[in-house]
């Protein structure tokens, strides 16, 4: 470790003193002002954006929905109709928040071009429309009560253009690779003379950065949190000397797993590709991460808004030991020498993912080869938290290549005319799917985050998300 991760000084729960700005190291690069829909989010860049920025709601801690430009709202028309009231916020330039600028931006976003990952999960929308000055309606084609939690996601938080943030609770203050940010005067949330608001403690300085260099600032008690870390980085948080009270791992709902791209040569099979999935060993893969690390052999985790269980796979009631058998019997019965490229990212955690996917193909007969994470494939892994409660969202990203029955069954479900056709569509897709073996499931997400002790407010969720204007109590 040339950054010394191995001798870092033994943190505790003695972090730094509760005085001066919150330091945040963020795992990613240095965060800057993107358009959401032309630039996917890392986390810093997310979080920037998050504080900085808002949509017509917002996560809180607990990663439940509170305000953001929208102050109230109600849903009419047997939920077909969304209509919110702007409170009294000011862009970054001090301008007047007006309901024609954020649908000007809530179209952008959700146009056909847009890049906005989360755009193809709001084809619902039918129309955006200004109603008064500070009064927008979102109407939709189709009922989507999971409306909110998308429109709190960063990836719609909405910047003015021309300016140099949106009309977030913080305001950038200093600095551009590692900003200073601090607690916007906003005449609709606070006193702008308030004293506590403009106490130095109520500033974050946000830092992107990557694991190894975050660990190390957090053991030497030069920061306050680290933000995004996941599977990739994890075997590092032993080696970093950190208490295990500071030390939290965020509930994450989500996919895991391998994604498979290529369909040619011994994957053409829907049967291989079924062996394949029931002889790798989830168990020795998470706990060769983590201990407790729970494995996962379906694609849904629950129902959600299925109208059916979570499909289990055909080979769900085998041992461990005879789905190996089946595959070792289904590569020799294929007359050819078999290979598979998988695509990880680089750390080290993915090294240990990687060496035990390896024993379980070996095994097989099959030769692994490890290629990066952006490089062609024959397998991909998808590492994804759910931005909200959908089996649509779960299927539809595990159907990166899938066959034409199981497109058109999601297709189908996407736009049902009611909950309830929508809700029989889905499981059918479900159903498609898991006959398909598109997507090899492994795990949930792993998240994980160190955090001291001044950060009263931080809050495990399933969104894994973390606002930086929600960390400590007095925050605004």
């Amino acid at each position: 470790m040339s950054l010394g991760l191995a001798a870092a000084p033994l943190a505790g729960c003695n972090q730094r003193p509760d005085s001066g700005p919150v330091i945040v190291s963020a795992i990613g690069q240095p965060p800057r002002p993107v358009d959401p829909a032309r630039v996917r989010l890392d986390t810093p860049t997310g979080l920037l954006l998050d504080a900085t920025a808002e949509g017509l709601v917002r996560y809180d801690a607990a990663g439940q929905i509170e305000p953001g430009l929208a102050e109230r709202w109600i849903v009419i028309d047997e939920g077909m109709s969304y209509i919110f009231r702007l409170r009294d916020a000011r862009w970054s330039d001090g301008s007047r928040v007006e309901a024609d600028q954020v649908v000007a931006q809530l179209r952008h976003q959700l146009a056909r071009r847009s890049r906005n990952p989360l755009a193809p999960f709001l084809t619902a929308v039918d129309e955006i429309v200004t109603m008064t000055p500070q009064v927008i309606e979102v109407r939709l084609a189709r009922p989507r009560p999971d409306l909110l939690k998308l429109f709190a996601q960063p990836e719609l938080a909405l910047w003015r253009s021309g300016t140099v943030g949106g009309a977030g609770p913080m305001r950038i203050v200093r600095g551009t690779r590692s900003p200073l940010l601090r607690p916007a005067a906003d005449p609709g949330r606070a006193d702008p003379d308030d004293p506590q608001r403009l106490a130095p403690e109520q500033d974050v300085r946000l830092i992107g950065e990557r694991a190894a260099r975050a660990l190390v600032r957090f053991a030497a008690r030069e920061s306050d949190y680290v933000a995004g870390g996941s599977f990739v980085d994890w075997p590092l948080v032993g080696l970093a000397g950190i208490a295990p009270a500071n030390i939290r791992i965020d509930p994450a709902a989500g996919l895991f797993g391998l994604s498979i791209v290529h369909r040619d040569g011994f994957l053409a099979d829907p049967a291989h590709r079924a062996a394949l999935s029931g002889a790798i060993d989830r168990a020795a893969i998470t706990a060769a991460v983590m201990a407790n690390w729970e494995p996962a052999e379906r694609i849904l985790p629950e129902m959600l808004d299925s109208a059916a269980p979570p499909a289990l796979p055909g080979w769900s009631l085998l041992t461990l030991e005879q789905r190996a058998a089946a595959l070792r019997q289904q590569v020799a019965a294929y007359g050819a020498p078999v290979s598979l490229r998988i695509a990880l990212p680089a750390g080290p955690g993915a090294t240990l993912v990687f060496a035990q996917l390896a024993v379980s193909l070996r095994t097989a007969g099959i030769t692994p080869v490890r290629v990066g994470a952006s490089d062609d494939a024959d397998l991909r892994l998808l590492d994804l938290v759910a931005p909200y409660d959908s089996a649509r969202w779960y299927l539809a990203n595990a159907c990166a290549v899938c066959a034409q029955p199981v497109q058109d069954a999601l297709i189908a479900a996407r736009d049902a005319p009611t909950l309830a056709e929508r809700a029989r569509l889905i499981a059918a897709a479900d159903a498609a799917l898991a006959t398909d073996t598109a997507f090899i499931p492994i795990a949930r997400p792993l998240r994980w985050s160190a955090v001291a002790m001044r950060l009263r407010q931080w809050r495990a969720n399933t969104r894994a998300w973390h606002p930086l204007n929600r960390l400590r109590d007095d925050t605004n």
